[in-house]
């Protein structure tokens, strides 16, 4: 049990821990190497001691040091296996499992927020925490009125550690490279401090959570709990039973992976288009796969009276995974769309799949992905995005790890023309948040090893993209008729304002700070 380190000596000096043990085991392998030890074995020992650390000291510090660590766990997928495998465990833990803070602490959050008679809006609460996460832990309650609910009370001083902890990674970020080898993580640093205001602010994430929960109430894919009680610091919100995605990644079964991986991809591209908001934070532990209605009685009731193995079988029970549900948590970060995914995105997927290299180029160039300054060849900007876009094409695709590898390895490779292009290309501002999360989405399906039917959301869901891969037929004449001509004595009549899905005006609102834009980001954060 801890409470959150409050100083940012403390915090500092834990963070620069991580390069300098990083280069201090690095010397405990040459010298058992020189004592005759073969390198594999050293270098799996030295990336399994980093791992380790990385799980404690971003784990411990919570805030933001474990904010970007739950943004790189969705990422390893990238990384080659060697690399990637002692990480894995170690950045999974940071979804969902970090040292919690002392009871005390919490109650005096509670009281303070609440009132003093806080107990008396429950009927039960949990003081062991069910999950722990960057700026506040969850706790299982049963509210006065006998619904279950879930708890989250934000830790003191989260707003001071998030600044601090993302400045000062920041400041050390290339540092930081030998800690998850081939990524760039400057610009996720980045982004990652311009949200602090709104991951801190429960009012704003009660609001987007409580959209999301009206649009998506009779939704047979998609649950969102709704919102029993917020005020600052605490947030109470309907209780959701379901198998974890970081599970599913670990011990699912083939129907279960797809199942999850099919509506991880709905709710990407349907949630801006029905509600205004993208949900921002796709890692694993904010997502659960649920039984349908009629079945999470049964499977609540044999978990709570089986073992622990038997508790995973009765929610994982062999049997028809399709009209399984994806339930989503944590509306701490959204992008506010009124209008949906941008169009540009959808139009550039079609032409780039129909092999249109000079419009894919001039609309890149309008919407700021190429500067003035900056003169491409079009073929090659084609050939640079159309391996990356291969899921959009196929009538399926298998996400895996060895997929993400290949398109990471391709880009990273400074010797690679790819990699020369994309060192070109530029990231907009407005496209930031939307870039992350569609990597992140992509990462997770890749960690799932899904089998998904992409091209089916996205003709459903993406403005722009419906038929991409049909051509467009000019519609024949009709004969015109005496009484269909229009005279210039009666003029033809207005046309009725095309009807937009989304929110109202709460959700129309931009962010207050625009994050900067990036050079040479677009496919690799």
């Amino acid at each position: 049990m801890s409470d959150l380190p409050r100083k940012a000596v403390t915090r500092t000096a834990k963070l620069a821990a991580l390069p300098l043990g990083f280069a201090g085991r690095a010397t405990w392998g040459l010298g058992k190497r020189i004592g005759g030890r073969s390198a594999e074995i050293v270098a799996r020992e030295v990336q399994q001691r980093t791992a380790d650390q990385l799980f404690k000291v971003l784990g411990e510090l919570k805030g933001g040091a474990m904010k970007l660590g739950q943004a790189l766990s969705v990422f390893e997928s990238a990384l080659p296996e060697d690399v990637a495998g002692p990480y894995r465990a170690a950045l999974t833990k940071l979804q969902e499992a970090a040292p919690p803070m002392p009871t005390r602490t919490v109650h005096g959050v509670l009281a303070e927020r609440l009132g003093e008679d806080w107990q008396d809006l429950f009927v039960e609460f949990e003081d062991r925490p069910a999950a722990a996460a960057s700026i506040g832990q969850v706790h299982r309650a049963v509210w006065h009125d006998g619904r279950d609910v879930a708890v989250k009370v934000q830790y003191p001083g989260a707003g001071d550690a998030l600044l601090s902890d993302l400045t000062q990674l920041g400041r050390f970020a290339r540092l930081l490279g030998p800690l998850v080898p081939g990524m760039d993580i400057k610009p996720l640093i980045t982004e990652l401090r311009d949200r602090v205001s709104e991951e801190l602010d429960y009012a704003l994430e009660a609001r987007a959570q409580s959209e999301h929960a009206a649009e998506f109430a009779d939704d047979p894919d998609v649950v969102i709990p709704g919102v029993v009680h917020q005020c600052e610091q605490v947030l109470v919100t309907e209780w959701m039973e379901g198998t974890p995605l970081s599970e599913v990644i670990a011990d699912g079964t083939p129907e279960q992976r797809n199942r999850a991986g099919q509506l991880l991809a709905r709710f990407l591209f349907s949630g801006p288009a029905r509600t205004g908001l993208l949900h921002a934070d796709p890692h694993p532990g904010n997502f659960r796969l649920l039984p349908p209605p009629d079945r999470i009685a049964d499977s609540v009731e044999a978990a709570e009276s089986a073992d622990d193995g038997a508790a995973d079988e009765s929610f994982t029970a062999s049997g028809n995974f399709g009209d399984w549900r994806l339930g989503v948590l944590d509306f701490g970060t959204v992008d506010r769309l009124p209008d949906g995914l941008p169009r540009p995105i959808g139009d550039a997927l079609r032409m780039t799949l129909s092999g249109q290299a000079e419009e894919v180029y001039e609309m890149l160039r309008e919407e700021g992905f190429v500067k003035d300054s900056i003169e491409l060849d079009p073929d090659a900007v084609l050939d640079y995005l159309l391996p990356i876009i291969e899921p959009a094409q196929a009538e399926e695709f298998t996400f895996s790890r060895s997929w993400l590898r290949t398109q990471a390895a391709r880009i990273a490779d400074p010797r690679s023309p790819a990699h020369q292009l994309g060192k070109q290309l530029n990231l907009p501002p407005s496209y930031l948040l939307i870039h992350r999360v569609t990597l992140s989405t992509i990462g997770v399906l890749c960690q799932l090893n899904a089998t998904v039917r992409l091209r089916d959301e996205l003709e459903n869901w993406l403005p722009g993209f419906a038929s991409a891969l049909e051509p467009e037929l000019e519609p024949e004449p009709k004969p015109e008729s005496e009484s269909e001509r229009v005279t210039e004595s009666e003029p033809a009549p207005e046309p009725v304002p095309e009807q937009k899905s989304g929110s109202g005006s709460e959700s129309g609102a931009k962010s207050e700070s625009e994050p900067e834009s990036g050079e040479g980001a677009v496919v690799g954060a």
